[in-house]
C-alpha cells in the first residue's frame, strides 16, 4: 500500500450512499448484515469523535 491509497476513504462513504443495485438478488440476511455493518461503522465514527473531543477540546 502506498501513501496516496492510505487515507482513501471513498469506497467506505460509497458504501453508505450507494443506490440499490434492481439486478442484484437480495434477502433477509443480506439486508440484516448490511444493516449491522453500516450501523457498526456509524458508531465506531461517534465514539472516535467523542475520543477526539476529550482528548483536543477539553
Amino acid at each position: 500500500m502506498n501513501g496516496k491509497n492510505l487515507f482513501n476513504f471513498g469506497p467506505a462513504l460509497g458504501y453508505f450512499f450507494r443506490k440499490n443495485d434492481p439486478d442484484r438478488k437480495t434477502n433477509f440476511n443480506l439486508r440484516t448484515m448490511h444493516f449491522i455493518n453500516k450501523l457498526s461503522m456509524a458508531m465506531f465514527l461517534v465514539g472516535f469523535l467523542v475520543l477526539m473531543y476529550r482528548w483536543f477540546i477539553r
